[in-house]
């Protein structure tokens, strides 16, 4: 099996059968994300206890990009702090953006799989919906 062809079935399984696309009673932080261009719509609800993310999940619907990107996302964000999730954040952004280290791509585990996004710009957007709307819950949280 080739790269292209396990990265395709990675995104795949995270579209058709996402760990994380639930609710959540009493989340410490909701934001909703929303990509008007494709009609991606997430909501996003995470829960920090003395910084650190203790649970994440999504609701909402999207592209298969879209959704299996924020899944992805939460996978690697659940027992990391604020500051680890926003250190993902930004590896993520530079691996969209065709700028990213060796040590930032394996930082990213599956999402890693999203690399080659970065060469189709109408799916940019996309990709970065969940990491986007994360951006700015940590940003909004810290204020």
């Amino acid at each position: 099996m080739d790269t292209k062809e396990l990265y395709r079935e990675i995104l795949n399984e995270h579209n058709i059968n996402p760990s994380h696309k639930s609710d959540m009673d009493q989340p410490t932080i909701c934001l909703n994300g929303v990509n008007p261009s494709c009609g991606d719509d997430i909501t996003l609800k995470i829960k920090v206890e003395d910084n650190i993310i203790k649970d994440a999940c999504f609701t909402g619907s999207g592209c298969a990009i879209s959704q299996a990107s924020v899944d992805m996302m939460i996978d690697l964000i659940i027992g990391k702090t604020t500051e680890e999730a926003s250190f993902l954040i930004n590896n993520f952004d530079n691996m969209i953006k065709g700028k990213v280290t060796e040590e930032q791509l394996e930082s990213l585990d599956e999402a890693a799989s999203l690399q080659d996004i970065s060469h189709m710009p109408a799916r940019v957007k996309c990709a970065l919906l969940g990491w986007r709307t994360l951006k700015d819950m940590l940003s909004t949280s810290k204020k």
